[in-house]
């Protein structure tokens, strides 16, 4: 049996729907693996959205399935109020066809922003030119796309990989608006300076993954459950979230674990359910 959703399709978009036209603080909902929907002052921004059953279909006769444990929150196609959508690297996960085009189809002023390394295979899955997608480099440049301005900040998964203009593949994205500032992780361990790197960025609320680094199953790297408590910690985040756990059966983590982590390490933190609302004041 799934693991079922905390709200799902017409309970989630109405609850989106509901806080719209809020001009006090920020809200977040939690759509599995690591998405997010970020909602502030009527804009909405979509961080490395995985809302289909590609990847199932994709190795379902191979020998790494990918079995799913949770439902689907919401069909990509019913969220017609994103501005902007994010993908921090290419797998299909965090860059996902069957998520992008219909995101696009639903929402014709959508804006999509990646590594500038990954322009190619962003068009080419989202069916788009390739001057349509927004680059960005780990080079200190923000970008402002309604309202949110980006910065990108290296992220190792295994390693921080560059292509040969010296782009970065994989990142991960510091986002602000109005007060506030985010951090959104995309896939990634612990790489020596990053906890200094973000603390300089005073941040209100961080995503880490929590799956861990396990090549006998041929994962790549991520953080697991102490690494992300004690590097929530460590950056000063006043509250810090998890994900990258609940999908696969192959790849997954106990959520309890990295509480019970946090709780040690005395890091803020809350474990959303699948389709719940973070606010923030």
């Amino acid at each position: 049996m799934l693991i079922p959703a905390f709200q799902k399709d017409d309970a989630l978009v109405a609850d989106v729907a509901q806080f719209r036209h809020l001009t006090t603080g920020f809200r977040v909902w939690w759509l599995g693996q690591s998405g997010f929907l970020v909602q502030w002052q009527g804009r909405h921004l979509l961080l490395d959205p995985y809302l289909s059953d590609s990847l199932t279909r994709k190795y379902a006769d191979t020998d790494k399935p990918h079995t799913r444990l949770s439902e689907r929150v919401v069909d990509a196609a019913r969220l017609t109020m994103v501005d902007v959508v994010t993908s921090s690297h290419n797998h299909t996960d965090h860059l996902d066809p069957e998520t992008l085009q219909p995101l696009r189809a639903a929402n014709p002023g959508l804006r999509i922003l990646a590594p500038e390394a990954n322009r190619a295979t962003v068009a080419e899955r989202a069916k788009c030119l390739p001057a349509f997608p927004v680059g960005i480099n780990d080079d200190g440049q923000a970008i402002e796309i309604a309202g949110f301005t980006f910065l990108a900040v290296p992220a190792a998964h295994n390693q921080i990989e560059r292509d040969e203009q010296g782009h970065c593949k994989f990142i991960g994205l510091v986002v602000k608006f109005g007060p506030y500032a985010l951090y959104h992780s995309g896939d990634t361990l612990w790489y020596p300076g990053l906890e200094d790197l973000l603390r300089s960025h005073r941040v209100d609320v961080a995503f880490l993954p929590i799956n861990g680094n396990r090549p006998e199953r041929r994962v790549a790297g991520n953080l697991d459950f102490d690494e992300a408590a004690r590097l929530g910690r460590a950056m000063g985040a006043k509250l810090t979230v998890p994900h990258h756990y609940h999908l696969f059966e192959f790849n997954t983590e106990d959520p309890a674990k990295f509480a019970q982590a946090a709780q040690q390490h005395g890091t803020p933190y809350r474990v959303l359910r699948l389709g719940e609302r973070l606010d923030v004041a």
